[in-house]
């Protein structure tokens, strides 16, 4: 188990309107240095999908995707212990602060990428605007239950 901290940055920007949330980042996304960075995770071909965009390759691309979309990124975890890219392994969570987004943005909706990012949020995270927060089903290639096509559908609630 290894004692880690989150090292990127969250992205959002003045106008950002929902926030969509990790748990923590994968080792491959440790290693790139930018958000569900695993080749088989599907966050990405899901929000290119749910947008009717083409999917954003570079960091740089992906950065200006979600500002064009209005969507922040965050993790709801800054450091814990981790075994490789495990959830299921966490332990020992500090939280981010989510009030370092909404307090500069207008986000009206918070969604959590899985149950595991969901039920740390609930346990871990002040809401002190009260802000709606749904789970959505992982694009982890952890979550072999859900296809891409199931995620699309399901994700397509953000943009509502």
């Amino acid at each position: 188990m290894e004692a880690l901290s989150h090292q990127f940055e969250p992205v959002f920007d003045t106008e950002s309107r929902i926030l969509i949330l990790g748990t923590f980042p994968s080792v491959k996304s440790r290693e790139i240095n930018f958000y569900y960075g695993h080749p088989q995770n599907r966050f990405w071909k899901v929000l290119a999908a749910v947008t009717e965009d083409t999917l954003p390759v570079t960091t740089e691309e992906k950065k200006a995707f979600l500002l064009k979309h209005h969507i922040a990124v965050w993790d709801v975890i800054q450091s814990c212990e981790i075994e490789g890219s495990s959830d299921a392994s966490i332990r020992n969570v500090t939280a981010n602060d989510i009030s370092r987004i909404t307090a500069h943005a207008p986000v009206t909706h918070i969604y959590a990428n899985g149950s595991k990012a969901y039920d740390l949020f609930m346990r871990y995270c002040k809401n002190p605007q009260q802000l709606p927060v749904d789970k959505l089903p992982s694009t982890s290639p952890a979550n072999a239950a859900s296809s891409l096509e199931r995620l699309i559908k399901a994700w397509r609630c953000i943009l509502l």
